[in-house]
């Protein structure tokens, strides 16, 4: 890089708008949708796709709702002139859907493209030539005679060549290309003379589309371009305004969204934002984007992943893991204190009601994405990311203070493997701890009676090493009673802090879970946790599953001391 880039490179000068209308606008309906993935996207692969490919991913485009289709050069292609061919004599093309066409402003190709076309019920045949200075000048070695001559030249060849096909319903494309840096006036009289020659009407529209074939500035800039075209264009009622932003400075989808809001009606871009050097508009993100603003986009994504596997078959192209929408990792938290609120946001969301989870602007589900990989647990994660995933996964749900303690274990997990836990591996890890907790002593049965004096007794059958020993005790409820028959036969101090528990499953299947926090002699406080169908056993088992914890920890907690 040079040390002064304004000696190299000079700043794009904006559109003097002084009354602008645009960021007053809002996004209300969806523009009119044109996928160019099969024409301008499969330029821009490094080995284009077969007829085969380009077939597949034409009816999974129809699938998601997709009415207007690029679908090739044929002019420029032979494989393009066959597919086309092929989509119009196998009959592919839905009733509703147009399929479209790139020509450039030869006699001789566009004779060819309108042959491509013959038997389609509709198509668009879209024309393009440069207008920019440095195409005139250096590409061209003409002035704007000549180009502006170019345009309207080709705009009456297309005019007769498909008179002469009459079967199909033509619709017109004109393309000033490089528009983003051609003078605005220039691009207003030649995209003038293009619709004088054409001569659209309200039934029969002509497209006149307006690319940034390169970003020359910032979003608002085009925004600017496109609201002077939006107000000066002559029969401005006669035309379908539409908007092909690239992505050279990163910022397409903000361009194409401040266009629509300057007056476009319809926007051209790929899949996944694929396209000549860094890319079309993505039509995901900007279809997804106005969903999350409560306007439906009329494209489907509600299985997002399967439209990114076939993009990324065809294409050969991987899409980004933090793709905004379709990313492996964009709906996945790692961070402790972002897995707390959402753990937080999702136990307080209701269904069918405005959504407001902290960190997710969109709720996975609605894209067919699974709550499983929206917390994802690794060393940098907390409590709140291993709760969230006990719970979604395992139905567990653990009170505060044993999430603190559990998250310990499985960061002390995560330090030693340097890799992230899967739910999978946390459930594990819990059962591990709570539930298989080895020791001497194990649970063989236990029945409560109730005393004269109103309190509760229970009678523990205890299997130690082999051994059996019936225990009594007695309290003002069940738990209180096993622990008073724990302490008379061990002879040390148990005292239950505190007590949870809910049922997991439904019906026969159903199972309740007893979290119960004890403290022992030395002060020290740690949970206990069991499972079983009756709800008195699972607690009992929870306070043996405790002294078994205890006499495991009690050496640890020693050498810590």
């Amino acid at each position: 890089m040079i040390t002064e880039p304004a000696r190299k490179y000079q700043a794009f000068k904006g559109v003097k708008l002084t009354q602008r209308q645009w960021p007053s606008n809002q996004i209300n309906k969806p523009p009119i949708w044109m996928s160019t993935d099969l024409r301008d996207g499969n330029q821009a692969l490094i080995d284009p796709m077969s007829i085969e490919t380009k077939l597949r991913f034409f009816k999974h485009l129809v699938s998601i709702g997709f009415k207007q289709i690029e679908v090739g050069f044929p002019s420029a292609s032979e494989t393009d002139f066959n597919f086309v061919r092929l989509l119009i004599e196998e009959n592919h093309i839905p009733e509703d859907v147009t399929i479209e066409v790139l020509t450039q402003a030869r006699f001789e190709l566009i004779e060819r493209t309108v042959k491509s076309l013959r038997g389609a019920k509709q198509a668009i045949l879209h024309m393009y030539n440069p207008l920019a200075p440095t195409f005139r000048e250096i590409v061209y070695k003409t002035d704007k005679a000549g180009v502006k001559q170019i345009a309207t030249q080709g705009t009456q060849w297309v005019k007769e060549l498909t008179a002469n096909a009459p079967e199909v319903k033509w619709t017109y494309q004109y393309s000033p290309e490089v528009f983003s840096s051609t003078e605005l006036r220039f691009a207003k009289e030649v995209c003038d003379a293009v619709v004088e020659v054409w001569k659209p009407s309200r039934d029969n529209k002509i497209i006149i589309n307006l690319p940034a074939t390169v970003e020359m500035n910032t979003p608002n800039t085009y925004a600017d371009q496109i609201e002077w075209m939006h107000i000066h264009l002559k029969q401005r009622q006669h035309i379908i305004l539409s908007v092909h932003p690239h992505n050279d400075r990163g910022t397409a989808v903000a361009a194409a969204e401040l266009a629509l809001m300057a007056g476009a009606d319809r926007v051209e871009g790929c899949l996944f934002g694929n396209g000549e050097r860094t890319g079309n508009v993505d039509i995901v993100t900007l279809a997804m984007n106005m969903y999350t603003q409560g306007v439906h986009p009329e494209l489907d994504f509600s299985n997002i992943d399967a439209v990114r596997m076939l993009v990324e078959e065809c294409n050969q192209l991987p899409v980004h893991p933090r793709h905004p929408y379709a990313g492996e990792l964009v709906f996945t938290a790692f961070s402790g204190s972002h897995q707390d609120a959402i753990k937080k946001g999702f136990a307080v969301q209701e269904p069918n009601e405005i959504w407001q989870v902290p960190y997710l602007p969109i709720d996975p589900a609605d894209l067919g994405r699974s709550y499983e990989s929206v917390v994802r647990v690794n060393s940098q994660s907390g409590k709140g990311g291993v709760a969230f995933l006990l719970s979604r996964e395992a139905g567990l749900e653990l009170p505060r203070k044993l999430q603190i303690e559990f998250s310990k274990v499985v960061q002390r997990f995560n330090d030693q493997t340097g890799k992230e836990s899967s739910a999978e591996q946390i459930i594990a890890l819990f059962k591990q701890t709570y539930f298989a907790v080895q020791g001497p002593y194990e649970l063989a049965g236990c029945e409560t009676y109730s005393q004269i004096d109103g309190q509760q007794g229970i009678n523990l059958h205890i299997k130690n090493k082999g051994n059996s020993a019936n225990i009594k005790g007695q309290g003002n409820g069940p738990i209180d009673a096993a622990a008073d028959a724990i302490r008379n036969w061990l002879g040390n101090t148990i005292e239950v802090v505190d007590y949870h528990e809910h049922a997991i499953g439904q019906g026969a299947n159903s199972a309740a879970v007893c979290y119960i926090e004890l403290k022992a002699e030395d002060g020290h406080s740690y949970f206990s946790v069991a499972q079983d169908s009756n709800i008195i056993r699972a607690a009992v088992k929870a306070l043996v599953n405790g002294v078994n914890r205890n006499l495991a920890t009690i050496g640890e907690r020693s050498d810590v001391a």
